[in-house]
């Protein structure tokens, strides 16, 4: 029996709930969605620095190593589904800073890139938002090099 005035409430507990599933949820998939696009980002970048370092270290100088990293650094992000991600490569050696080819030098390749955050309208805040990463991969150049033309 219901009183005068009074709306009968039966079954809107499942209306609620399911519109505060749906307004629960939507944030939760875009949160886990994000984290999984800032991992896969930080796997490619960690990999590309490695590739880098090593295609940086097997050159025959340091003017077709930076291109050989570089190039490394872009198929490494790609292979990760980085596909439209042009990364930063930074390469500094001690204790030889102008050739990084000699023995005893340790050469350190930096890769720079960002991740942009899925389902971000440009509407909300001028520009899509992204995630910047870094990896950094160190190689020694061994003391006993290669003489060719021997």
């Amino acid at each position: 029996m219901t009183r005068p005035g009074t709306r009968d409430e039966r079954g809107s507990a499942l209306v609620e709930l399911s519109w505060l599933g749906i307004l629960l949820i939507l944030p939760m998939l875009w949160i886990v969605m994000s984290v999984f696009a800032v991992q896969r980002g930080a796997f490619g970048v960690s990999g590309a620095a490695r590739a880098a370092a090593r295609a940086y270290a097997l050159a025959p100088d340091d003017a077709t190593g930076l291109a050989r990293a570089r190039e490394a650094a872009r198929v490494a992000l790609d292979d990760q589904g980085l596909h439209d991600v042009t990364p930063a490569v930074a390469v500094t050696c001690t204790p030889y800073p102008g050739d990084c080819h000699q023995g005893t030098s340790v050469i350190t390749v930096s890769v720079h890139s960002q991740v942009v955050l899925p389902l971000m309208p440009t509407a909300l805040g001028g520009g899509r938002p992204s995630f910047a990463l870094e990896a950094t991969q160190t190689v020694p150049i061994g003391q006993f090099q290669e003489v060719s033309g021997g």
